[in-house]
């Protein structure tokens, strides 16, 4: 191991087309994520593995990423790289579909070289859904990043960027009370999704396929379908995950690929009503149904083309809950 870290080193080569930028840039939550970032030429990921605190780097090389870790987890999060620069993800039978729709052919042709990403990391994921429910983004960011700071302290994750963070450890998470988080502009309810979350950390960890992490998930008082699908897409990468009780995704897809700039009335927000689904996400889900297996793809394909619905109305205000 060298003085900055550095204990593995592997090369990954590349597909045609393969488009790094897009892959890898849906990872971090914002430029400003602490524990995912792209910097220097590379992208950096930081995490906790079964052996300890790692980070890994990849650095596009020509026609092949060469994927570098540091740490004790370095080994372990090496041979996870190719998960999480995308090379992992199975297109078979997407062209096919996509030729179904103009639209979708058309997004598929030119982003062509996205990849689904698949961290295959559980709590760090869901941390950060479970702080988008039912908020603005910014709120979420805040949230997020000062949990992150807070757990991380002044200690940076194993390797030369002194500016990168490990995500929180569950167990940490778990034994914090209530008023810490209130603080970050969290209230009590999602922090109660929280901490009931953090419990059971190891166990959602253990789950090998989307299936049993949905169910598991979505056991946990809380967390739903929409919670679920953001945590399932990221973790294997699972392109046929929809984020059902969206407010904005139904109306994306239904102006999209129908035309309609409301794909119908609308329920409170993501996870408001367990095991219910509003007019707009039935219509959402009959619209993607050609595309099944790849729906979560052709939602992703669709906000990359600017296929956003027509808004009216006010925006939703930015609320501070650290003030209540």
């Amino acid at each position: 191991m060298s003085a900055s870290g550095e204990s593995a080193t592997r090369v990954l080569p590349l597909p045609p087309h393969y488009d790094f930028g897009r892959t890898v840039g849906g990872l971090p939550m914002s430029r400003h994520d602490p524990c995912v970032k792209i910097a220097d030429g590379a992208f950096w990921f930081a995490t906790r593995t079964p052996d300890g605190p790692a980070t890994l780097r990849l650095r596009r090389e020509g026609p092949a990423l060469t994927a570098t870790g540091y740490g004790p987890g370095a080994e372990w999060v090496v041979a996870q790289a190719d998960g999480i620069a995308g090379l992992r993800d199975d297109l078979s039978g997407f062209e096919e579909l996509a030729a179904q729709h103009p639209v979708v052919a058309d997004l598929a042709r030119r982003h062509r070289g996205l990849r689904f990403a698949a961290t295959g990391q559980v709590f760090p994921r869901l941390l950060r859904a479970i702080f988008e429910q039912k908020v603005t983004g910014q709120e979420a960011y805040r949230a997020y990043t000062a949990t992150v700071r807070h757990f991380a302290g002044g200690q940076p994750a194993p390797g030369p960027l002194t500016t990168l963070r490990l995500p929180p450890d569950p167990a940490e998470v778990a034994a914090t009370p209530y008023w810490v988080f209130h603080r970050f502009g969290v209230e009590q309810r999602r922090t109660d999704t929280l901490l009931r979350a953090a419990q059971v950390a190891d166990r959602l960890q253990a789950c090998a396929d989307v299936e049993t992490l949905t169910k598991r998930l979505t056991a946990i008082q809380g967390i739903g379908a929409w919670t679920a699908a953001e945590v399932t897409r990221v973790v294997f990468g699972d392109p046929d995950a929809v984020s059902v009780g969206d407010f904005h995704i139904p109306h994306m897809v239904a102006w999209g690929l129908a035309g309609e700039a409301r794909a119908g009335s609308r329920d409170a927000g993501p996870d408001a009503r367990r095991g219910s689904l509003s007019p707009a996400d039935k219509r959402m889900l009959e619209l993607l149904e050609p595309f099944r297996g790849h729906r979560g793809r052709v939602c992703v394909l669709l906000e990359l083309g600017g296929h956003m619905a027509p808004k009216f109305g006010p925006r939703m205000p930015i609320r501070s809950f650290a003030s209540f």
